[in-house]
């Protein structure tokens, strides 16, 4: 299996253990991968808050530039805000006269035929679990997790063909099949904040707040991942929680393909998680 690799912004800076497990986790899976050539920001939250043809034009720029140089047809996207772009983007284009628009801003025909995959989709769908459970090395013996996907690995439905946007199971799936176990809770698919983090970051304390609370009231011993954005605030902000609502919160905050990495046999250090701001090896160690 080929696959054309859109990293996005942040799996080159803040979430660069996102990229590096996601990089080991399709190799060991048998995965080829070509990062799209000279690609460009999707433009996140910024371009359509900002200005509605940008926000269409940059990820459908990507899709072309993918199309010109890979010929591949299945595009893999780890981000969560690049996935989304992507594929509200491709919703936008079905309108004729927005399509017009942004080919003559790209100066490229779009390309009808991506079919662009949150990587999580990817391994679920394209790999498969009877595929991944003949590679597994080891298992994670019982660990106690949540599986959070925030408010864009799922919606709007109608750009990401979701049907159960508000409970998804996938990421659950995964985990059992990990030696997980996977906790009901509340807030899988409640935002972070995310973007606002640095205009509202009030906002957003509060918001993770919620998050790592629920998940602790249920017996979480980790958080489980499939969005930088998510990551930054539930793994990056615990101290800063804490220190504003006296609270104790100290629980790790993985990417799902860290935890796959794992069981597959990657070193950890490999996958990045050494990388992380809350302390995660002690975990993986027990």
């Amino acid at each position: 299996m080929k696959v054309s690799y859109y990293p996005g912004c942040s799996l080159h800076s803040t979430a660069i253990e996102y990229d590096m497990s996601t990089r080991k986790v399709l190799e060991a899976l048998g995965v080829e991968y070509v990062e799209v050539k000279d690609w460009i920001c999707c433009g996140s939250t910024p371009a359509h808050q900002a200005d509605e043809l940008m926000s269409v034009a940059l990820p459908v720029k990507n899709l072309a530039i993918m199309a010109e140089n890979d010929n591949l047809t299945d595009m893999c996207v780890p981000c969560a805000s690049c996935y989304s772009r992507l594929r509200v983007a491709q919703e936008k284009m079905k309108n004729p006269e927005t399509r017009k628009k942004v080919e003559d801003v790209i100066e490229a025909p779009y390309p009808e035929n991506v079919n662009v995959m949150h990587a999580l989709d990817l391994i679920i769908e394209k790999v498969g679990i009877p595929a991944i459970k003949e590679k597994i090395i080891s298992k994670l013996n019982g660990m106690k997790v949540v599986c959070y996907y925030g408010c864009l690995m799922t919606r709007p439905p109608k750009a990401t063909g979701k049907k159960e946007c508000e409970n998804p199971m996938e990421m659950e799936e995964l985990m059992e099949e990990l030696g997980a176990k996977p906790l009901d809770w509340n807030m899988k698919t409640f935002c972070c904040g995310a973007a606002s983090a640095l205009t509202q970051t009030e906002i957003v304390l509060d918001l993770t707040r919620e998050i790592l609370d629920d998940a602790v009231s249920v017996g979480a011993e980790a958080i489980v991942v499939g969005c930088p954005l998510c990551h930054a605030n539930t793994d990056g902000r615990q101290k800063e929680i804490n220190a504003k609502y006296k609270t104790d919160f100290d629980i790790p905050v993985f990417y799902f393909t860290e935890l796959l990495g794992l069981c597959l046999g990657i070193d950890p250090k490999e996958l990045g998680i050494d990388k992380h701001l809350t302390e995660a090896m002690d975990l993986i160690k027990k």
